[in-house]
């Protein structure tokens, strides 16, 4: 790749490769796309309604439905310019702001979710370790505070990544071998020879990945610590009942975002992130209500009542 022309003209364009070498198969991935870009839809919409229903809604429905209403966000972010990658035969276009656009709310909603992951162990631990007090400390104000500091403090390190990003200058090659304006796959372009583009992600990583992940593990010892005091194996049954939607998130959310982001500029391979990206921003939003609706009885029961859930 050239070295010259480098160019930082906001009024760019980038191509977004997408899928275009798999021609034959873009109508059949296209129609999975789209069949499970709305199953999700409709999955996260359910759970936000039968949330927003109910009368008394516990901490775990509360950061249920700020859940929801980020894997909402974060599908239209990401799908709908997928979607026409597809559609269009040689790549779709996007401009430098709205690549920019994208990439800032990409970072934003993951990491947003990231904290909201921290803010729902640190409920389980209260619920486990502290139950006499847990309706005194996860009141109705905290719950609020945490899910503004959630979104407010992923926003912030988003910004100032996205800005990181695009004050580099660019090569005269604006193809983008990606599906969306992924950070690794933007970086890629970059017309720099040193790992200097890189520590504005690095720093990102130890705050939106790295910091909340000890803070889960850590919430996580101390709720094995207290299980290991519990004699009765209903009870220690009951309680890990209750922590296993959260932890099967936590290691689907961490896994593939680790992949993609924890790892040098010169290991990256655009095929296997678009590969990964393909499971975390399409498969995973997907099974996220599945997992919280069979396994979650609060929010069961907030959709059985308004006709979303069987009654057997």
């Amino acid at each position: 790749m050239k070295r010259d022309n480098e160019s930082t003209d906001a009024t760019m364009e980038f191509l977004l490769l997408g899928f275009s070498e798999l021609f034959c198969l873009r109508v059949f991935l296209f129609l999975i796309f789209l069949i499970v870009h709305l199953v999700t839809l409709a999955g996260n919409v359910m759970i936000f309604v039968a949330v927003v229903m109910e009368p008394s809604r516990p901490p775990m429905l509360f950061f249920l439905c700020q859940l929801s209403v980020i894997e909402l966000c974060y599908t239209l972010v990401i799908v709908p310019k997928a979607l026409l990658s597809l559609i269009v035969v040689d790549g779709s276009t996007i401009s430098f702001i709205g690549c920019a656009a994208q990439m800032h709310f990409f970072v934003a909603l993951g990491g947003a979710e990231c904290f909201l992951l921290v803010a729902m162990s640190y409920d389980r631990y209260v619920a486990i370790c502290q139950p006499l007090h847990y309706i005194a400390v996860m009141n109705e104000g905290l719950c609020f505070r945490l899910a503004v500091a959630c979104c407010l403090g992923s926003f912030a390190v988003a910004l100032g990544l996205t800005v990181a990003v695009f004050r580099l200058p660019f090569c005269q090659s604006h193809q983008i071998n990606h599906f969306f304006c992924d950070v690794p796959a933007v970086l890629h372009l970059a017309c720099t020879q040193s790992y200097t583009p890189e520590l504005p992600l690095l720093a990102a990583c130890v705050l939106l990945l790295l910091l909340p992940f000890l803070l889960i593990l850590t919430s996580y010892v101390c709720i094995a610590a207290a299980l290991l005091h519990v004699t009765s194996s209903l009870g220690r049954s009951k309680a890990f009942s209750t922590c296993f939607s959260h932890l099967a998130i936590t290691l689907l959310h961490y896994g593939c975002a680790t992949f993609i982001y924890i790892r040098p500029k010169s290991s990256y391979s655009p095929a296997q992130d678009k590969m990964v990206s393909l499971v975390y921003t399409n498969i995973t939003p997907l099974l996220y209500p599945l997992i919280y609706s069979l396994r979650n009885k609060e929010i069961r029961g907030a959709m059985r009542k308004i006709g979303f859930y069987p009654a057997f």
